[in-house]
């Protein structure tokens, strides 16, 4: 299914949870929700267009807020999910009980930005060594440690 397509019934079928959407490429699709709608978008997805395939999350920090966005697959369309955290206090519902594969991107993003993902099984570290208490080494305002 085109991308143009499958963005008009997600627009139908979610309606106002869809914020900004546009098809930059044949095959390829965003929209943005408001944080707090992400996890009833995403188990809308998952239930009513059987959408499953999370292929990862991507975190920025814009120096104003986290972005994170969530790439999902649906046969031959990648679309993405654009949500926006504030910078003092990114947290988001996990979707590891919808979709148990953001289980290790939630972790990842988690290490590097220092999202708290909400009732998430098990945030302990994934990219960064045990004991790390450096900070988040992808956010702008991170400097690495000095060396001894």
């Amino acid at each position: 299914m085109p991308a143009r397509t499958l963005l008009k019934k997600l627009k139908e079928a979610l309606g106002e949870h869809i914020g900004q959407a546009w098809v930059p490429r044949p095959h390829r699709a965003f929209f943005t929700v408001k944080r707090e709608e992400l996890h009833d978008v995403v188990e809308a997805l998952v239930k009513r267009f059987d959408i499953r395939h999370l292929s990862t999350i991507t975190g920025v920090d814009t120096g104003e807020e986290i972005e994170l966005l969530y790439h999902f697959w649906d046969h031959d369309v990648c679309f993405t999910v654009k949500i926006t955290l504030p910078h003092h206090q990114p947290r988001i519902k996990t979707l590891t009980d919808i979709v148990p594969g953001a289980l290790f991107y939630e972790r990842e993003v988690h290490d590097l930005l220092g999202v708290e993902f909400e009732e998430h099984p098990d945030l302990s570290p994934l990219v960064l060594p045990e004991g790390w208490e450096d900070g988040h080494p992808l956010l702008k305002d991170w400097s690495p440690p000095e060396e001894n």
